[in-house]
């Protein structure tokens, strides 16, 4: 499924079956996921499709709006640091890759385009990360 096909769609329409509410207990977390899935796909911005990424929902829909976002601006801010989503998306299982390798091909060269200067202000473990995703040698900081 192509996303940008379906922006005016939302989670819960081209990810069935829908979510059933969230319980009263649920954490923040569990509830903003389960709102986000009422979005319609196009008003999604980078922080809420780092936070899907990260929890693996819909990843058919939402890590190819994510690496749309991060070939134009691979070091992008989405919530919490410059980068986040990259690490983010970067270590979304193959499963999610699968589908869209033409977008990872593209995602790799990026990353491999990217300053050293760039990648040493990241967090702590991010160049093996990075690696680990084949965009960079692990030798690279």
């Amino acid at each position: 499924m192509n996303p940008l096909l379906h922006l005016g769609c939302t989670l819960d329409e081209v990810d069935p079956p829908r979510w059933p509410a969230p319980g009263a207990d649920a954490t923040r977390l569990v509830r903003t996921v389960h709102a986000l899935r009422h979005s319609k796909l196009g008003d999604l911005r980078p922080g809420d499709l780092r936070m899907l990424v990260a929890q693996r929902v819909a990843l058919h829909c939402t890590l190819p709006l994510a690496a749309l976002l991060l070939l134009e601006e691979p070091l992008l801010e989405a919530t919490f640091y410059p980068g986040d989503l990259l690490l983010t998306a970067a270590g979304a299982p193959e499963s999610g890759w699968a589908p869209i390798p033409d977008l990872r091909t593209r995602l790799s060269a990026v990353i491999a385009a990217l300053p050293d200067a760039g990648i040493a202000e990241l967090p702590q473990g991010s160049a093996e990360e990075l690696a680990r995703f084949g965009g960079r040698s692990a030798t690279q900081p």
